[in-house]
């Protein structure tokens, strides 16, 4: 309605019911991790259309689905607590692989993200091409099968009570001037937004995944967050299944049909129905106590919006669920992704040869001769020769017959492993120290005459004294005594 002096209208029925509407759903998602929230929605909110709308494709029935046509939706999945895939996991113990993962992999491997790298000393040197990094995550706590995260405590709570005030201040203004057309809107916008908050504030936010079969192996594995990040799962099947099938749901008791929220989805289609009809017909006034209340009410819920939800659940995911604490997860950094992913290969073993074989195959699907026969050294070097508690190094040999470009890329491949391999002695061990390691050139050759290399003691580790044969990289120190006599072919 126009004012008679003016001719003013603001008419601002046609908008009300659809600006701020995700603003609105995406706000509505913090019922369910902040205490108390659902009790504090009772103040007249814009969007009221596109909140039905979005809350309706939660009700299932024929009745629903006719009146809010769409896809159903999971709760979990509307208010973005599940909904996104993770990344594709290998594991070296079972031989299971799962293309795709849960969203909580994928939180996981946000998480993972942030973890500082592990600073080594300089000497440690290493080919640099594209830099990778791989995270060793050790998980020790198992959650049950269902858990119920605890409510946090924030101040957005607090916060609650200007929109709230704002609402009731106007509906007395409203009564004061007596636009009672006004006051009915704001007052049902009230009474609509409350109940819809207090009903989709009854859904309880849980944590679920399932039981490992009896006498499963031990779940170790690793993440492809990334073709630069890679994350070695470590721990019993249950903890690290856990990440990859574990998921948040949202239960109601209304289920499967979520009637009680098929009703707030109609209260609040009424509500966008009585506010076309009559804010027209208010005085202008009543129309301004009418924006205030919608202005103040899109303020705080786009500031509940802003609020980083995913850091919220990877917060829960990590000090309730998994309950691991910082020191749990170490990243390293690598120059290579062959360096990347043999050092991944180390921390993974021991494991039976065809599945470590299936995840270097996964992360290095290169299959021409000379990565064939890299490959094939790479892991029967692992199988040989890997034992828990002991330094590792690698002792390749060469096929008969080389070409100039193939002896080129198998050196540089060979030198990349035994980065990788030096930067496994340093995770086991925590020290470093320069020592010379053998080139190419002074790798064994299937009938070649053996040079040697002698390891001369020091009072704290060894250095490496090199005959004839030339070539330096980096070793592992842990205060040998003893002189070895290492053969290399010439």
């Amino acid at each position: 309605m126009s004012d008679p002096k003016s001719g003013f209208d603001l008419d601002i029925s046609g908008v009300a019911g659809f600006f701020g509407g995700d603003v609105s759903v995406s706000a509505m998602a913090t019922v369910h991790v902040y205490e108390g929230r659902k009790w504090l929605g009772w103040y007249n909110q814009p969007g009221s259309y596109e909140i039905a709308k979005r809350y309706g494709q939660l009700s299932r029935s024929r009745f629903w689905d006719a009146l809010y046509p769409g896809a159903n939706v999971d709760p979990a999945v509307l208010f973005e607590f599940d909904g996104k895939q993770g990344p594709k996991f290998t594991a070296s113990q079972s031989g299971t692989v799962l293309p795709k993962t849960t969203h909580v992999a994928r939180l996981f491997a946000e998480e993972c993200k942030d973890v500082p790298i592990t600073s080594l000393p300089s000497l440690v040197e290493m080919r640099r091409t594209t830099p990778g990094s791989v995270t060793i995550a050790n998980l020790t706590h198992t959650p049950h099968r269902e858990e119920t995260p605890r409510q946090q405590r924030d101040t957005a709570s607090a916060l609650a009570c200007i929109p709230i005030l704002i609402s009731l201040g106007a509906c007395v203004g409203c009564v004061m001037i007596r636009d009672w057309y006004a006051f009915a809107c704001i007052l049902l916008g009230i009474v609509s937004s409350g109940l819809s908050c207090f009903v989709i504030g009854m859904g309880t936010l849980k944590f679920k995944h399932p039981d490992p079969a009896p006498g499963a192996p031990a779940g170790d594995g690793v993440l492809e967050s990334g073709s630069t990040e890679l994350v070695i799962l470590k721990g019993p099947e249950g903890a690290v299944n856990a990440i990859t099938r574990g998921q948040f749901t949202l239960d109601y008791d209304s289920k499967p049909a979520y009637h009680n929220i098929g009703l707030c989805s109609m209260l609040l289609t009424l509500q966008f129905v009585v506010q076309l009809l009559l804010i027209p017909q208010s005085e202008v006034h009543g129309q301004l106590f009418f924006l205030a209340t919608l202005f103040f009410s899109w303020v705080y819920n786009s500031y509940l919006s802003s609020l980083d939800r995913e850091n919220i659940q990877r917060a829960i995911l990590r000090d309730q669920v998994l309950q691991y604490t910082p020191g749990q997860l170490e990243k390293y950094e690598l120059g290579t992704r062959t360096s990347m992913v043999t050092f991944a290969l180390l921390l993974l073993a021991p494991a039976k040869k065809p599945s470590l074989k299936r995840v270097l195959d996964d992360l290095l699907p290169n299959d021409t001769e000379v990565w064939g026969w890299w490959k094939s050294e790479v892991l029967r070097c692992i199988d040989a020769e890997f034992h828990e508690g002991t330094d590792f190094q690698f002792t390749f040999g060469l096929p008969a017959a080389t070409g100039p470009a193939e002896s080129t890329l198998l050196d540089t491949l060979y030198k990349d492993a035994r980065a990788a391999a030096v930067m496994y002695n340093a995770y086991r061990k925590g020290r470093i120290i320069a020592s010379p390691l053998p080139s190419r050139s002074n790798t064994l050759r299937p009938g070649s005459r053996a040079s040697t290399i002698s390891r001369k003691s020091t009072g704290y580790g060894y250095y490496e004294q090199q005959g004839p044969l030339s070539g330096a990289t980096y070793g592992m120190i842990d205060g040998m005594s003893s002189m070895d006599n290492l053969p290399y072919g010439q």
